[in-house]
């Protein structure tokens, strides 16, 4: 069976080299140009799919969307939290380049690149907590964080992955789920069981699939992005 892993197009933030996180930004319209030729490629490459799970952040919604009209498909899609960005704290809505300035480049990396590092933490009367969004109004306090290191959103995306995406797995159906850069890098360390010293250096551009050929066992045969 096939697992294929897609970081959704480039957003809004992600052209004006903002930190995101669980901000709901929209899609650029080249992020919709990513979207359509993801779909595309993967139509090309007679891909086909037989459930989808995507974060519940409008920019990886919308690339699956843009992704299931060009494979015209219509599939049961679900959609949890647990796909979510990693949360970046305080963080959210800076600028990146603004932010080395004033912290380092150093310090700027391990925020954004170390499994174990947390961001500066929201306090519970930011705008930008997500208890605030009426969105996450049925997750408890423990579920709703205030910042996010990619140990944090591994411990939700593995939990997501094993009680829901391994199960449609290990019934031969093919899976796409669509989300972000670091929940899918998160899904990535898991399934590779990559070093917290190695996940750093792991990046995934928007728009491009990751592939996972499978055997009825799980275990990985092939991987590659497709292009």
């Amino acid at each position: 069976m096939i697992l294929v892993l897609l970081r959704h197009g480039q957003s809004i933030w992600n052209k004006e080299n903002k930190f995101t996180g669980w901000t709901d930004v929209d899609l650029t319209e080249e992020g919709k140009k990513e979207a359509h030729k993801a779909g595309i490629l993967l139509k090309t490459k007679e891909y086909t799919f037989d459930v989808a799970f995507s974060s519940v952040l409008k920019r990886a919604n919308d690339t699956l969307d843009i992704v299931l009209k060009e494979l015209n498909l219509n599939i049961p899609i679900h959609y949890s939290y647990k796909l979510n960005e990693r949360h970046y704290g305080a963080l959210q809505g800076l600028n990146k380049d603004e932010t080395r300035k004033k912290y380092g480049e150093e310090q700027v990396h391990l925020w954004r690149r170390s499994a174990s590092v947390r961001p500066p933490l929201l306090d519970i009367n930011d705008s930008r907590y997500p208890g605030n969004d009426i969105k996450y109004g049925d997750l408890s306090e423990n579920e709703l964080p205030k910042g996010e290191c990619l140990l944090d959103t591994m411990k939700r995306t593995v939990e997501y992955y094993e009680s829901d995406i391994k199960k449609e797995l290990l019934q031969n159906k093919n899976v796409l789920v669509v989300a972000h850069g670091n929940s899918l890098r998160s899904i990535i360390k898991y399934l590779e069981n990559i070093s917290d010293e190695d996940i750093m250096n792991i990046e995934l551009p928007t728009g491009v699939p990751y592939i996972y050929e499978m055997n009825e066992k799980l275990e990985i045969i092939n991987k590659f992005f497709l292009k």
